[in-house]
């Protein structure tokens, strides 16, 4: 295997593209390694979408300088950062990126410091680390890393080392933590950093890896480029060179190629037909772009060198007439749009999902209610806020996955922002019907909702979506679960949803218990919610009943007791 001593901003760009595809096709997988068997489990899901929004913000980089490369990818991270365990991935990439932040290419040491300082960085950010989680992971493969790079300067060889221990610490993690034994899995989180590790390995190792070749910002510098030539104050009469032409050349290949590949001369002939030229190679592809007049002219040169993977021509004279009547139109609705929103002092951003659940938070005083069938990013929680137009605001995560990326979105928005930690919708909305106050202080607000949480108990009801035994539960798929406050209390046979109710509120209610709210959801019916009240009544005629339709997705029934 060929000795690696300097990783380029090529080599970077490939390894972060190939660890976002790694992490798409394998999302499912770590999806089933949730600790509950509950079909919401999301953790693969968030890590791709966080990883995707990375690399695209490394593509998206004109700045071909590693350090900056390494720099966008962290700020991809974290705003495209979903879910705690993208939060964390987002943050070892931050403390990655700090450490080579001056760096044109890496030596085998740089690696080893940039994953220590990735390990340091997310540590710190977690407040009550936790073993037998993504964070022991990152912490051994950065050590390995470290220890190795003490040996040699072959950065596979680090590369190796930092694999080799990433997999025995995630092998550990359920003799670190106990639930993740009793379970049977190990941690997700952790799983989804060892392919992201596997896929740099890939890359540095020379092993042939599905992604395109990266081109350390071509595609941004692409984009960059067109969207200069396409503008709604630029006049379409004005474009000197009307066709953006892209090529992609299979070098060596196919039956029209008769010219060896020589960079120089191949630039050379292409800069003369055009401008905005960009070309990038590695041994076995070259890729093209270039504003011209005669696109048909720049495919055939492209021909002599091999074959033809990919062409693209737009017509950027039209396009630019296009850019300019939908900018006027994107200016008149803005306008009007801005002219139409009340103005807003304090404004509450919550998540739901569920039609009914939604609009109930609307009605109850909510500014923006962000749709979490899929964990909101960071910046969906920033744009919520800035869209709001408010000078403060309040979040309402309403799932303790996603306090981190609210935590982040605190940090980031350019106004005042406290996170109330509600871990349910239910928590939600009885923060919200019971402590805000829209002519309170942001800090009083958020005092007083936090403090209405103690008054009202979560419960849900699921289905199991595999066989597992928690808390000394054994629960089977297909079995009908029950949640209270989180943890899995109620387990019956053969999907019976209202059975598994009936006895989740009975553990719920006690003496105090004066009102039971019900939404029931998509795979339930008014007549299911009516006849848990029928049983709820039987176990405590006092008790008060109200029932939405909640129209939420994966738990037919959601209830809350206060």
């Amino acid at each position: 295997m060929e000795v690696v001593t300097t990783i380029t901003n090529v080599e970077f760009g490939k390894m972060i593209n190939a660890a976002a595809d790694a992490l798409k096709n394998n999302a499912e997988k770590i999806n089933k390694l949730n600790v509950f068997p509950v079909p919401d489990g999301d953790t693969g899901t968030n890590m791709t979408l966080s990883m995707a929004s990375g690399a695209e913000y490394e593509r998206n980089e004109t700045d071909t300088h590693l350090g900056a490369l390494a720099q966008a990818t962290s700020k991809g991270l974290l705003m495209g950062a979903r879910g705690n365990s993208g939060v964390i991935l987002s943050q070892i990439f931050r403390g990655f990126a700090g450490k080579i932040a001056d760096k044109e290419t890496l030596t085998a040491r740089d690696l080893a410091d940039a994953l220590m300082g990735g390990a340091e960085t997310a540590y710190k950010a977690v407040m009550k680390p936790t073993e037998g989680t993504i964070l022991t992971v990152i912490r051994e493969a950065a050590a390995a890393a470290n220890r190795t790079a003490k040996e040699s300067d072959d950065a596979v060889v680090v590369m190796k080392a930092t694999l080799d221990a990433a997999e025995k610490a995630l092998a550990s993690t359920p003799d670190l933590l106990p639930v993740l034994k009793e379970v049977g899995v190990v941690d997700s989180g952790g799983q989804g950093l060892v392919i992201v590790l596997e896929a740099f390995y890939t890359v540095l190792s020379g092993e042939e890896v599905t992604t395109e070749i990266d081109n350390a910002a071509l595609d941004a510098m692409v984009m960059a480029l067109h969207n200069a030539g396409v503008q709604g104050d630029l006049n379409p009469e004005d474009i000197t060179y009307g066709y953006c032409t892209e090529i992609m050349v299979d070098i060596a290949k196919g039956t029209t190629y008769d010219q060896e590949f020589d960079y120089d001369t191949f630039y050379q002939h292409l800069a003369e037909m055009g401008d905005s030229l960009l070309v990038i190679n590695d041994d076995e592809v070259v890729k093209v772009h270039v504003h011209t007049e005669d696109p048909g002219e720049v495919i055939n040169w492209g021909t002599h060198f091999g074959s033809l993977r990919k062409v693209k021509v737009d017509n950027m004279r039209d396009q630019q007439a296009e850019a300019a009547a939908a900018a006027e139109a994107q200016k008149e609705a803005e306008a009007k749009a801005e002219a139409e929103k009340p103005a807003v002092d304090l404004a509450v951003i919550t998540t739901a999902t569920g039609e009914g659940i939604k609009e109930l938070f609307a009605s109850s005083g909510a500014t923006v209610v962000i749709d979490a069938e899929q964990a909101p990013s960071t910046q969906d929680l920033v744009n919520a806020v800035k869209e709001s137009g408010a000078k403060e605001a309040l979040i309402l995560p309403n799932d303790s996955n996603i306090f981190m990326a609210a935590d982040q979105a605190v940090e980031i928005a350019d106004v005042p922002v406290k996170v109330v930690r509600t871990r349910t919708v239910q928590q939600g909305l009885t923060a919200l019907v019971l402590g805000y106050n829209p002519e309170g202080t942001l800090e009083d607000n958020a005092e007083a909702m936090t403090a209405a949480l103690g008054d009202v108990k979560s419960g849900a009801v699921t289905t199991s979506v595999r066989d597992t035994t928690l808390n000394g539960l054994e629960i089977h798929s297909g079995d009908a679960i029950g949640l209270f406050d989180g943890e899995i209390v109620v387990s019956v046979p053969n999907a019976d949803i209202h059975q598994a109710a009936v006895e989740l509120l009975g553990k719920m209610i006690d003496e105090d218990s004066e009102l039971v709210t019900v939404y029931y959801g998509q795979e339930s019916s008014e007549d299911d919610a009516n006849k848990l009240e029928e049983a709820g009544l039987a176990i405590d005629e006092d008790l008060e009943f109200e029932i939405h339709d909640g129209g939420q997705p994966l738990y037919p029934i959601l209830m809350s007791v206060e």
